[in-house]
């Protein structure tokens, strides 16, 4: 197998890890943006020109650029027909996303977003959970992702990262749009949302480091309509992550750093831990495992370019909630392709 790996910042060089470890045979390849004889050691080569990247054919790409670069180029690898694995966010924007999907589609190439919290045990532990019922209806949800961005990469300047730059795709919407994702994963998809989009710190970026979103999920056979409240920042100097769900019988509550999952039993008036275990380290070679298995017919991506483009979707809904100040229903790109 040819595999190139576009790009090495510190995503790109944990792809390559993997992809070495899981397939020590294969020809791997970089493509970076300027020439250079400095091959990473797990590498066989570096590439530096998109022209060169099509004539190397590789049979898989993965997409570690900046989000404002992956639509150009995954389209043109896709074109040469390279099965892809695309960075969250699958892009900054929706522009191009739908033309991707359908070249990836008359193809017959496999095109998966890496959301890679959907591999983690944990998580799947409490979708599980949710799913069959252990909470009763769900009432309401909290999500909560903050971290101190310097301390994201203790080795590197902040300040010159994709995520402090608006050019590139930084800021807290789209850099931790993990939470948008998995929230629909687990309680359906999101009609509607509000959203206050802000600058509190005094980091030199020139992205917002704090978001606050209301999300209306989809109605259930009742009439009161689930919300789930997402707030995403790069202050927080505790790091947290976690999603708690309020239901009818009990609540549910899953915490990342702990790979933890407790569940609020009403009747004891306790928090009981039902699932502890798995790490998002071990998500990384999961989401390979998944990837490999589409490429050979024995599986479906957990996380497609659809999802990709659904997220982008309430991304781009937020922006207009945050700019007007109003609640703004969520447009669906794929529907809309669908009956154009």
């Amino acid at each position: 197998m040819r595999v190139l790996i576009v790009g090495q910042g510190s995503i790109g060089k944990r792809h390559l890890a993997v992809a070495r470890d899981l397939l020590p045979d294969a020809e791997i390849r970089i493509l970076r943006h300027q020439p250079t004889d400095d091959v990473p050691d797990l590498a066989d080569g570096c590439l530096s020109a998109m022209a060169d990247a099509v004539a190397y054919a590789p049979d898989l790409s993965v997409i570690a650029w900046p989000a404002t670069h992956h639509i150009a180029v995954a389209q043109c690898l896709a074109e040469a027909g390279s099965h892809l694995l695309m960075e969250k966010p699958l892009s900054s924007n929706l522009e191009g996303t739908t033309k991707l999907m359908a070249t990836c589609r008359a193809q017959d190439r496999v095109c998966m977003v890496g959301y890679n919290l959907r591999y983690v045990d944990s998580l799947q532990t409490y979708r599980q959970m949710i799913s069959n019922g252990q909470v009763g209806r769900i009432l309401s949800v909290r999500s909560e992702i903050g971290q101190y961005l310097p301390d994201w990469r203790p080795d590197s300047d902040y300040r010159t990262g994709v995520s402090a730059r608006q050019e590139l795709g930084g800021g807290a919407l789209l850099e931790l749009s993990h939470e948008i994702d998995y929230l629909r994963w687990i309680f359906g998809d999101v009609n509607w949302v509000q959203a206050v989009m802000c600058r509190h710190s005094d980091l030199e970026i020139n992205v917002e480091d704090t978001v606050y979103l209301m999300l209306g999920l989809e109605p259930t056979s009742v009439a009161a309509q689930p919300v789930a409240n997402v707030a995403l920042d790069f202050v927080r100097r505790d790091p947290v992550r976690t999603c708690t769900a309020i239901g009818s019988e009990g609540t549910l509550r899953w915490t990342a750093s702990e790979g933890l999952v407790e569940f609020y039993d009403p009747e004891k008036s306790v928090w009981q831990v039902v699932f502890r275990g798995g790490t998002v380290r071990d998500s990384y070679y999961a989401e390979w495992h998944n990837l490999l298995k589409c490429i050979e017919g024995t599986a479906t991506p957990l996380v497609s370019v659809e999802d990709g483009i659904r997220v982008l979707d309430i991304i781009s809904a937020a922006r207009a909630a945050a700019d007007t100040g109003t609640r703004v229903n969520v447009q669906n790109t794929l529907e809309d392709k669908a009956g154009a």
